[in-house]
């Protein structure tokens, strides 16, 4: 159940543990919130709060997954399968019904995304009603349309030979730079470039865009204040994005040793997203994959593994992204015991999740960490996440707080 509360000006929230994000750990910890901000972390209660008695769970600043897609929303209707569904409902009802993806999103800790690709702006218009109170859900820093190479002959449209649907399609550098200024103009806060082929039952990873192509969409985003991120299911796209300045690669399964030394010396910032491909292995009925496309996804989901496990040897910087879709959401801190099992400590995993996911955003000194003048994102678990991460990914969690009101209290 999902309770929005608003809270006193002053509340004292008492916690039995307290991970606080910069790698501190307290017992019996007081979190004093005023407004949205954390006033002070400490024992003491100040004279007229209110006090709230969390005393049984361990807080944590609230997670940030940095790879989402909150508007691909699947109603269940029968007979219909989410991909085909997507897109053909009203962008009003879309967006509105999206609202279960935030829930979820919240329910499972996450209280900031990036989310990476929507279409007619729906992501611009969820973020900012969640900005202005009118939507309960995760903060939003969104991409508009993911940048992206003609893969279909061009329509013509005798009313208006100029006209097209299809918004994120650029070929070559001068029209790589006009799209992503459109994003950037339609209110953006980033770049996404598909740089190679890859999605659900895709797997193929070609490379589409050049290193050119590439560097020209990195250098509009970085000259108007903004960063990028680029696609890319294979190795070569991942190498050019690094070279070309990407702020993060997206999947990069079957990195060479040279191109993950490039990543860890350039700080550009690696989201494997392993586990969204056990999703769609795990949920093969609801999008009618066969047992063919299983046996792919299970593939590159033990190539993605082994990549990742090499990447964390090598001290690549890694944030969590889930790339929930559809049904996905409520499910991604998952993410995290894949971290895990390559070889983070719960520590660097949970830092992946937080204080790696804010810098990135470039929000380091707002959000992340459970610390005086950062945003009131505290989450409550059970058990202790650094003897057993599987806490905090399984997700319903029993009590979240976002910008200082409680979005999720069960009782």
């Amino acid at each position: 159940m999902m309770n929005v509360a608003f809270l006193a000006v002053v509340t004292a929230l008492r916690f039995g543990h307290l991970l606080d994000g910069h790698g501190g750990v307290m017992n019996e910890a007081v979190v004093v919130v005023e407004g949205e901000k954390i006033k002070s972390v400490g024992h003491e209660v100040p004279k007229g709060a209110t006090v709230v008695d969390l005393t049984k769970y361990t807080a944590l600043p609230g997670l940030i997954d940095v790879h989402t897609h909150m508007t691909y929303y699947w109603d269940h209707t029968p007979g219909t399968r989410p991909w085909a569904q997507l897109g053909s409902l009203h962008d009003a009802v879309t967006v509105y019904l999206a609202q279960e993806n935030a829930r979820k999103a919240l329910e499972s800790g996450v209280t900031t995304v990036r989310d990476l690709g929507s279409f007619n702006y729906l992501d611009i218009a969820m973020r900012d009603l969640i900005n202005r109170g009118a939507m309960t859900g995760p903060r939003m820093f969104v991409a508009g349309y993911g940048l992206h190479i003609s893969s279909s002959p061009s329509k013509f449209n005798s009313r208006d030979p100029n006209a097209t649907s299809d918004f994120g399609r650029a070929d070559g550098v001068a029209d790589v730079q006009r799209v992503a200024r459109e994003q950037i103009a339609a209110g953006a806060d980033w770049i996404k470039m598909y740089g190679s082929t890859g999605s659900d039952q895709d797997l193929s990873g070609f490379e589409t865009y050049s290193f050119d192509e590439m560097k020209a969409a990195a250098d509009v985003a970085h000259r108007a204040g903004k960063k990028i991120a680029i696609h890319s299911y294979g190795p070569d796209g991942a190498r050019d994005a690094i070279r070309a300045g990407a702020d993060s690669v997206e999947h990069a399964t079957d990195m060479d040793d040279a191109t993950i030394a490039e990543m860890a010396k350039s700080g550009t910032v690696y989201v494997p997203t392993v586990d969204h491909n056990r999703y769609y292995a795990a949920h093969k009925d609801e999008f009618g994959y066969g047992d063919e496309v299983v046996t792919k996804l299970n593939d590159y989901i033990a190539r993605n593994a082994a990549t990742l496990k090499r990447a964390v040897h090598a001290g690549v910087k890694i944030a969590m992204g889930s790339d929930a879709v559809f049904t996905g959401f409520g499910e991604n801190a998952r993410e995290l015991d894949w971290f895990v099992k390559a070889g983070m400590t719960p520590a660097a995993a949970i830092a992946a999740a937080t204080t790696n996911g804010a810098t990135l955003l470039g929000k380091e000194k707002e959000l992340g960490a459970i610390a005086p003048g950062y945003y009131a994102d505290i989450i409550a678990v059970e058990g202790d996440p650094l003897a057993d991460i599987s806490v905090l990914t399984k997700g319903n969690l029993p009590w979240v707080m976002k910008g200082g009101r409680v979005v999720v209290e069960r009782k």
